[in-house]
């Protein structure tokens, strides 16, 4: 049986090239229409969602038996929205953030990204594809941190630079690095090792290195449950102020209520199905 956590996001280490566009076969226009989907691919515009999940389901074989994790589902995430995702341990909120993040693959249904003037099928990208897709434009932020340890924590920001071959092509790679960290107050820390920082450190550290790509998106998998209440919640208000007019879609997984009072909108993942948030 798979585990229900997110996976880390550097687990693949290839050395592929830094390269933005992907073969035609494996990829829709935004004018193309896929057999498989409901609907037609809208051009891109400020009307048109960042992410559409259409009838996105997730099973695993256990025991001989089909166990559904998600069942058919279909939603939409705009550009600049806070959206809070509930549900119970093991409900299937983190199988979700893999499927969009691309890092796992759906049984059935698709994930579409818009990028730029075109719309991505990431679903009919392979693994490979998906990985150098996600490097590009997707952060995630892991409950338990995922940094590197033998990296210090500049090091560790501006990884996600040297995986897409930016770190050096781009002379501002650092100075973004380092002006990240300035923001989440760790400024005077960049030659520390993440065995020296607390757990509220790390996930700050964790939030620039997020960040440091400009993804147009960030996936949060329970970013302050493994930090105490006073210092998760000091985290989570330094995350919405840097995402504040940045135009940045963050998708955050909790069980925190308190957490979910505080986004534009409310998903709660309940049988396998994802149900919006009524307000009762």
């Amino acid at each position: 049986m798979k585990s229900d956590g997110l996976k880390p996001l550097l687990r693949c280490t290839d050395d592929a090239p830094n390269q933005r566009s992907f073969p035609i076969t494996k990829i829709r226009s935004k004018f193309e229409l896929t057999n498989e989907s409901s609907n037609p691919i809208p051009s891109a515009n400020s009307s048109v969602p960042l992410v559409r999940l259409d009838r996105l389901s997730k099973a695993y074989s256990e025991a001989g038996q089909n166990r559904i994790i998600l069942n058919q589902l279909s939603q939409e995430f705009y550009e600049g929205e806070f959206v809070c995702l509930l549900g119970k341990s093991g409900s299937g909120k983190s199988t979700l953030l893999n499927l969009i993040s691309g890092i796992d693959a759906p049984s059935s249904g698709h994930v579409f990204i818009r990028d730029g003037e075109q719309v991505i099928d990431l679903t009919r990208l392979d693994e490979h594809q998906r990985t150098l897709f996600r490097r590009h434009h997707i952060g995630i932020i892991f409950q338990f941190f995922n940094l590197i340890p033998t990296l210090t924590v500049l090091e560790n920001v501006i990884l996600p630079l040297e995986l897409t071959h930016r770190a050096k092509s781009q002379a501002g790679g650092r100075t973004r690095a380092e002006t990240l960290l300035d923001q989440v107050g760790l400024g005077e820390r960049f030659n520390t090792y993440p065995d020296k920082l607390s757990g509220g450190e790390q996930q700050r550290v964790a939030i620039a290195r997020a960040l440091v790509h400009d993804p147009p998106m960030l996936l949060a998998d329970e970013p302050t449950g493994n930090l105490d209440t006073e210092i998760g919640e000091t985290v989570l208000s330094l995350l919405l102020d840097m995402l504040r007019g940045t135009g940045k879609m963050l998708l955050m997984a909790t069980h925190a209520q308190e957490i979910a009072r505080r986004a534009d909108r409310v998903l709660h993942i309940t049988d396998g199905l994802l149900v919006n948030d009524t307000g009762t």
